[in-house]
């Protein structure tokens, strides 16, 4: 993941939007704080130009935020006396840049004051991210609120790397998303870096009958071997999610057709025939996934369920 970063052109996604949880809009900010996206973005911005993978965990936060109790910026919760919180959970133990949150909410706050949620700087911080990287620009829909809960325990409901294309539906589902979003946002796997954790039960040992996942290429799963040897016990090691893991493109999809994908979730989307249909869809037509990646986005996005707008991020008031 550590090569140069790509920005190239950004289309503008506007698509209707229906609320799905609290009444959110687009003209949140227009007057309490008009100037919160460009105070997002300069921060955000900043950050990656120092790190390369900020726009990756940004976005995998995002996602890890909204699939837990709606986009409510849960994550950002510190752990706290006996409360182990979503953070510190193993999913998201290798998330890095919850300072790029923190720097923005203090811009904001110093020119906003108990106007805008941490919640919606993390969707804001999240669409920035893949604009960095040379993916498609939406206009997200603004008005989230801060929840006051957050449980390590509660990760275990995140799709796991593991899981097949019916699993996947059904989780997928359980939010809300179709089979076409589902697909459109694994795209999101063309950014940042896999822990050797995630997918060494493939390429080794995979059951009595395989040694390797035969759904592998064998010669890739060689390669991912040699990085991922067995005494190897570093917590940080892997390998980059595609050669072009800081740019937002098409090649996920690619490496998917061509037996490379480094999580079984992701190669099991060649199982079903829509999943399979929209795979070879999306490794064509950069326009396609750009348009169906923010169509998705400003969906899961905009469930929500929190209560108030937190003044630090890390605790609620």
């Amino acid at each position: 993941m550590y090569i140069s970063m790509a920005f190239g052109a950004t289309m503008l996604i506007i698509v209707s939007y229906v609320s799905m949880g609290s009444a959110l809009s687009m003209n949140r900010y227009d007057v309490s704080c008009p100037n919160v996206e460009a105070i997002v973005a300069k921060v955000v911005r900043d950050a990656t130009s120092r790190d390369k993978t900020v726009p990756a965990t940004l976005l995998r936060m995002h996602f890890h935020d909204c699939f837990i109790r709606g986009c409510d910026g849960s994550i950002l919760l510190e752990s706290r006396g006996g409360n182990k919180a979503e953070r510190d959970a193993p999913p998201n133990k290798s998330l890095h840049a919850f300072y790029v949150i923190e720097a923005a909410k203090r811009a904001v706050e110093a020119v906003c004051p108990a106007v805008v949620s941490c919640a919606d700087i993390l969707a804001f911080a999240a669409r920035d991210a893949v604009v960095l990287s040379g993916g498609p620009r939406w206009e997200v829909p603004k008005g989230r609120k801060d929840g006051r809960t957050s449980k390590a325990s509660e990760t275990s409901t995140l799709p796991s790397p593991l899981f097949n294309v019916s699993q996947l539906e059904k989780s997928f589902a359980l939010r809300g998303l179709s089979p076409q979003e589902l697909v459109a946002l694994l795209g999101a796997h063309t950014l940042g870096f896999a822990h050797c954790s995630t997918f060494e039960k493939r390429i080794r040992n995979f059951n009595s009958t395989h040694y390797v996942d035969p759904t592998i290429r064998p010669s890739f799963a060689g390669v991912l071997r040699g990085a991922c040897p067995l005494k190897n016990k570093a917590p940080n090691a892997g390998v980059a999610m595609d050669p072009s893991s800081t740019t937002f493109d098409t090649n996920h999809y690619k490496l998917i057709l061509n037996r490379q994908a480094l999580f079984a979730s992701d190669q099991s989307l060649l199982t079903a025939p829509q999943t399979k249909a929209l795979v070879y869809k999306f490794a064509t037509s950069k326009r396609a996934f750009h348009t169906a990646f923010a169509k998705a986005m400003i969906k899961m996005s905009s469930l929500n369920g929190g209560q108030e707008i937190r003044k630090d991020c890390r605790f609620v008031n």
